[in-house]
């Protein structure tokens, strides 16, 4: 029987989250459905699909695609726009990469996302420049660099009254940001940032170690994802007490 390929009514979005489940890969996509912060494709029903893609209203360029039939996930891809590499299930990696080599004439390449979590009490780490960060430090960040901002949310209001951010300031200046980029019930993944000159300091590591103490103590279990080839993120995990669980890999069509 021919599957039903369309993009989904944000109306729909929560009984899509229901499906995809709370677990540590589902975090940022759940939080985003909830919050109708995306749009998403599905190929299927939200409660029974062969395939679905999360694309975020932040990065558009980078859908998640949920499921293990990569060709249901190729013709729900027909329908997402301005994308340039969608993150899977490693085990539909190739076949799905092969069907984007075979139908658009173009390589791919392929790059593991790495999943952690955090089951044990975190390792607490101190920097005299970095706190938590509460909504009256609205413009401190809105005067940070972009990349060093955070985000997953509405606006920066919501993301410092309804999320968890802590940060490094030096001589007034944000200069190094750890937050919530997607919270469930059971779970808080954790986005990192920190501007070049002031890397290296114990920054990150104190600033994301009092976020995930806060997610603990509201019953949450801390997630961290990073690129393979991330060594300082992977460190910085690795020195709070987080240990890899899984991974998926992005399949990436290289630009002539």
């Amino acid at each position: 029987m021919a599957h039903i390929v369309a993009q989904l009514d944000p109306a729909d979005f929560a009984e899509l989250a229901n499906t995809l489940g709370d677990i540590p890969e589902t975090v940022v996509e759940v939080h985003l459905l909830r919050k109708k912060l995306c749009k998403a494709f599905v190929a299927g029903s939200p409660s029974s699909f062969s395939a679905a893609i999360v694309q975020s209203h932040f990065d558009s360029e980078e859908p998640m695609g949920f499921g293990t039939e990569a060709r249901a996930l190729w013709e729900l891809l027909q329908l997402v726009e301005g994308w340039d590499c969608i993150s899977v299930n490693r085990q539909c990696a190739k076949p799905l990469g092969d069907l984007i080599e075979n139908s658009n004439g173009v390589k791919v390449r392929y790059y593991d996302d790495v999943y952690h979590s955090l089951t044990r009490p975190v390792q607490l780490f101190t920097h005299d420049h970095v706190r938590e960060l509460t909504t009256q430090d609205r413009s401190l960040i809105a005067s940070a660099p972009t990349e060093i901002q955070g985000g997953g949310y509405e606006n920066m209001e919501t993301m410092l009254s309804e999320g968890i951010v802590a940060g490094a300031i030096d001589a007034g200046r944000l200069v190094s940001i750890a937050h919530t980029s997607g919270v469930t019930d059971l779970h808080g993944e954790i986005g990192v940032g920190t501007l070049e000159p002031w890397r290296k300091r114990g920054l990150c590591s104190a600033a994301a170690s009092i976020v995930s103490n806060r997610l603990q103590k509201q019953g949450r279990v801390p997630v961290w994802s990073t690129g393979e080839d991330n060594f300082a993120s992977l460190r910085v995990a690795a020195k709070l007490g987080f240990r890899e669980i899984s991974r998926r890999t992005y399949v990436i069509p290289i630009k002539s």
